[in-house]
């Protein structure tokens, strides 16, 4: 594990008698995985804005080098599928920040989608399945071990709510039911503890979209012309017609993580403008 120096910021408590928006994790230490994507970075900036102290997890460490300066944030190296280096890294946290309130699971999961199940092999449609329960599951109980010890903590994550049999999509709505399940169960048994367990629909996030990365998951190679005709095809199945943007979903993150949510936990906020109603 490696990480950047902190640089603390802050304002003194003669300052500042009243909570606003850019304080409302004043004193509260995040891990974000797969901290070093768009949305990741995007979450830790508004985290960091907002008074906490971040730690970005991830397994390639120029991009985590390279977050960490633009959002004012830590990093420690790390494969959140490896039980072992999540336990040790959730560790050294703690050791270094003396608590964690905050943990965020972004790391992608390998979705394939766009081809028919009767055309689908069953390692694509179970690896976003298998793949993404075990990695959520993993840094979730780390993180829970700490929370309950110290009496407090929330557990977000972040899935497209597509859990109802969307067709084209291969294993998503398999991987998000069971994510689902999980932040419910975990709620369940965490919540005597004061920990809390969440998590946020989206049904994508429009200014993470690239040609590469819809390629990724299936898509056909598309040029600037083409993305934009995908989002437009995604704005056109919200009710708002405006599909939700890094800044929208950071913001909703940002409320979920702070006291001011301490009374929702065991579910998942639709943030999807509408795609799938709850």
């Amino acid at each position: 594990m490696k990480q950047r120096a902190h640089a603390a910021s802050g304002r003194g408590e003669d300052d500042a008698p009243m909570l606003t928006l850019t304080d409302v994790l004043k004193d509260k230490v995040a891990v974000i995985y797969g901290g070093a994507g768009s949305l990741g970075s995007g979450v830790a900036r508004a985290y960091t804005d907002a008074g906490a102290r971040v730690f970005l997890a991830g397994r390639t460490e120029d991009t985590l080098r390279k977050v960490s300066a633009e959002v004012d944030a830590e990093y420690d190296v790390v494969d959140a599928l490896d039980e072992a280096a999540v336990e040790a890294q959730v560790g050294a946290v703690v050791e270094r920040a003396g608590r964690i309130d905050i943990s965020f699971n972004l790391v992608p999961r390998g979705d394939l989608q766009g081809i028919p199940l009767t055309e689908m092999s069953v390692d694509d449609y179970t690896r976003p399945v298998v793949q993404g329960i075990s990695c959520q599951f993993i840094t979730a109980r780390a993180a829970a071990r700490r929370m309950v010890t110290q009496g407090g903590g929330v557990i977000l994550s972040l899935d497209s709510g597509s859990r109802n049999g969307t067709p084209m999509l291969g294993g998503t709505g398999a991987a998000d039911g069971a994510m689902d399940a999980l932040i419910r169960q975990l709620a369940q048994e965490l919540g005597p503890s004061g920990v809390r367990a969440l998590g946020i629909w989206t049904a994508g996030v429009a200014d993470t979209l690239t040609p590469e990365k819809l390629a990724g998951a299936g898509a056909p190679a598309m040029d600037e012309a083409a993305l934009q005709g995908v989002l437009a095809h995604l704005d056109s199945l919200r009710m708002t017609k405006r599909s939700p943007r890094i800044a929208d979903i950071a913001a909703l993150a940002t409320f979920l993580a702070s006291d001011a949510a301490s009374s929702i936990t065991g579910t998942w906020i639709n943030a999807t403008a509408g795609m799938f109603p709850s």
